[in-house]
């Protein structure tokens, strides 16, 4: 690990105008290449003290062992010298998109004497007109078999082609109308090039004046009583009608745009384009990146322009290009791409309309791009090992923890404070074995303590569990265990699933007490039988600590602790002063992410859910055998909560179906209860005396 201040240019040295500045390693490779407005103010950023620095970007000053750059003269100059550079040297540090699939493309091969119409993938070829890409092959195939019909351009290869010239017959393509066979001299190049050029045109966007063109076409025939011609030319129309539905209409205005939408996390991001063209969706192509650099939203988006068009020139940059967030400043982008365009090109947000909505419909196709990617990445069983593996030579495990349990603290400003705890086994989530925990043994809100009592229930329950071989437990304190397995009702017991090894789907908090073997007769699964290889915390050293500390007050010396504060994603161990950082790039911290995700998701949805059902609660909730209807009479009867408190006991009775002990209790129940704060129109400020809730 190299000290950045061994290679600090000295003052002075740094010039203060635009420029590109290349990071090399001890080796001489380029591990990171930048551009900015001032190469001093920018540089000066990188050697300030590594603990003021992003955790990324230390890791890259750190790798570094020189730095070179070089002055240009505009900040367009430095955003293509830029781009030129990552292109060439491939750095390690720098956004590097990867398309998440190899999208297809129509392509017609204008560079060749006779063009082709055909499906391609990879690289773009000078020379070749390009349409698409599209999401599937068959797609671009029954659009092209539309089209021949209208435009019989060529579409075999150079070997059909030649051995049809030679025999002097063309191919079934040619017979059956779909191909102006070329290689038999029926039309020649010209005529052939022609057509070609149309065919683009159409795909384009430029629709209108062909469809124009046949009808005029079509009703001249009828006139001149050429029928067969004229019913040839219509069912051209409809052909090209049904190719143009294929792409539906989104903008009513044809527009000419590319729309880009961004969605990401803390260390990747999915960008997904639709090029609209004449108004309709023409393609689709979406790109995945690990986040290697401290880069924003704008940054991710400047990133995707450059690889999107730093190839493109001419038509192939539309006349606007929608973004969800415009990099600042933004005048020199705008000017790189209209040079490469040719003329000028509209960058900016849209705000509202048709536009505002197209961006939202490409932001969800990024978040499910997104989300599928992650999902895929999870379920490969050799990035699942090698996830594994890196965890415990990180941590300085013995074998790779086959079993994780995470835990998580959540609260409402140090309200209803609750704990998760969940499973992953194998590098995947086990839902059945998630745990949900009330805090009991202290109120109020101190997520350190918090930790220490809920790992401190939980292992001591697996030290129950282990004394009482052979047995299953429920819990003595009457609370069952939620999970989010499927099949059972919310808020209750996990009943005959349970019996069968699954637990309630939102039950209450995981138990602490030994329980009965047998519970009506039938066997109920182990609750914290299996003891975890890791647990890890969300939090930092404080978090890890008092983890630790649960541990060794009940005795349990092999398994290992671990946290991971979500602000700068470290990796704390217990006693250690600096936290283990993993590269960013690593399948170990993405799964130890993922683990604390699920982890605080599940404490946020039970936390919420108690919030809610708090929220709800009502003092008739507390006199027994009070059941719903009767609750609802009531208060339907006084016409509020308010006004029943304030009657009298011969009042309550005068209720349908309560008698006078039931009204005795629930004149002592909303005796007992404090009454609730008075109901306030935020708009007016007027308190509404009589409008408490149920």
């Amino acid at each position: 690990m190299a000290d950045p201040s061994s290679y600090r240019p000295r003052p002075g040295e740094i010039p203060d105008s635009p420029g590109v500045y290349k990071f090399r390693d001890e080796h001489g490779r380029v591990i990171y290449v930048g551009k900015a407005k001032s190469l001093r103010q920018r540089l000066a950023n990188y050697f300030q003290d590594l603990a003021g620095l992003h955790p990324r970007t230390r890791t890259m000053v750190t790798t570094a062992a020189s730095v070179e750059w070089t002055v240009v003269s505009t900040e367009v100059e430095a955003l293509q010298l830029e781009y030129s550079w990552i292109k060439e040297f491939d750095p390690r540090f720098n956004v590097k998109y990867r398309d998440d699939k190899s999208y297809p493309s129509l392509a017609v091969t204008m560079n060749e004497e006779f063009p082709r119409v055909q499906v391609m993938r990879g690289p773009k070829k000078k020379g070749v007109r390009y349409f698409g890409p599209y999401a599937h092959a068959w797609a671009i195939r029954e659009t092209v078999d539309l089209m021949l019909r209208v435009f019989p351009v060529r579409t075999c290869s150079a070997g059909v082609f030649k051995r049809s010239a030679q025999i002097g017959r063309p191919c079934l393509l040619g017979y059956i109308g779909k191909c102006s066979a070329p290689c038999v001299g029926r039309v020649d190049a010209e005529e052939h090039r022609r057509l070609a050029e149309e065919f683009c045109d159409f795909m384009a966007g430029r629709t209108g004046a062909h469809l124009r063109r046949l009808e005029r076409e079509m009703q001249r025939a009828a006139e001149e009583m050429e029928y067969e011609r004229a019913a040839r030319l219509r069912d051209d129309i409809e052909a090209l009608k049904r190719a143009m539905e294929k792409n539906a209409v989104v903008l009513t205005d044809a527009t000419d745009a590319d729309l880009v939408a961004v969605a990401e996390d803390e260390l990747e991001a999915a960008v997904q384009i639709f090029h609209v063209r004449g108004g309709r969706v023409r393609g689709q192509r979406g790109w995945v990146t690990d986040k290697v650099e401290e880069v924003t939203t704008a940054g991710l988006v400047e990133h995707a322009l450059q690889q999107l068009y730093g190839e493109e020139s001419g038509d192939a940059v539309p006349r606007e290009v929608l973004v969800p967030a415009l990099p600042d400043p933004v005048e020199p982008l705008t000017a790189w791409l209209a040079g490469r365009r040719g003329a000028a090109v509209d960058l900016r947000v849209p705000q509202r309309g048709d536009k505002r909505a197209l961006m939202e419909t490409v932001r969800r196709n990024a978040q499910q791009a997104l989300a599928l990617h992650k999902t895929r990445r999870a379920s490969d069983l050799t990035t699942r090992s090698r996830a594994l593996e890196e965890i415990a030579g990180a941590l300085g495990l013995d074998s790779a923890p086959l079993r994780i349990e995470c835990f998580d603290i959540s609260h409402l400003q140090g309200e209803d404070v609750v704990a998760s705890m969940v499973v992953f086994e194998d590098g995947l989530a086990r839902k059945s074995e998630y745990r949900r925990f009330q805090i009991k043994g202290f109120a109020g809100q101190d997520d350190v303590r918090s930790m220490h009592e809920v790992v401190s229930r939980r292992f001591r329950r697996y030290l129950q569990e282990r004394q009482r071989t052979g047995e299953w437990a429920t819990g003595e304190d009457g609370e069952s265990h939620g999970s989010e397995g499927p099949g059972t009702a919310p808020g209750g017991t996990a009943g005959a699933a349970g019996a069968a090894g699954t637990s309630a789907a939102d039950g209450a908090d995981g138990a602490d007490g030994p329980a009965p073997a047998e519970e009506g007769g039938r066997s109920r699964a182990p609750k914290f039988a299996y003891p975890p290889q890791l647990v890890v915390v969300d939090g930092g050293q404080p978090q890890v600590a008092a983890a630790r500390r649960a541990l060794d007050e009940l005795g349990i010396d092999d398994v290992a602790v671990c946290g991971l504060a979500k602000r700068l994603e470290e990796v704390w161990l217990p006693g250690e002063d600096d936290p283990v950082v993993l590269p960013r790039s690593s399948e170990g911290l993405y799964m130890l992410q993922r683990v604390r995700d699920e982890a605080h998701r599940f404490a946020i949805r039970y936390q919420r859910g108690r919030r809610s059902r708090s929220l709800k609660a009502s003092p008739l909730d507390a006199v027994h055998g009070l059941g719903e209807s009767r609750k609802q009479a009531l208060v339907k009867h006084f016409g509020s909560v308010r006004r029943l408190r304030a009657a009298t006991v011969e009042q309550i009775c005068e209720v349908p179906g309560v008698g006078r002990k039931t009204a005795e209790a629930v004149a002592a129940a909303l005796a007992q209860a404090a009454p609730a704060a008075p109901a306030v129109n935020t708009a007016t400020g007027e308190i509404l005396e009589d409008r408490e809730d149920q």
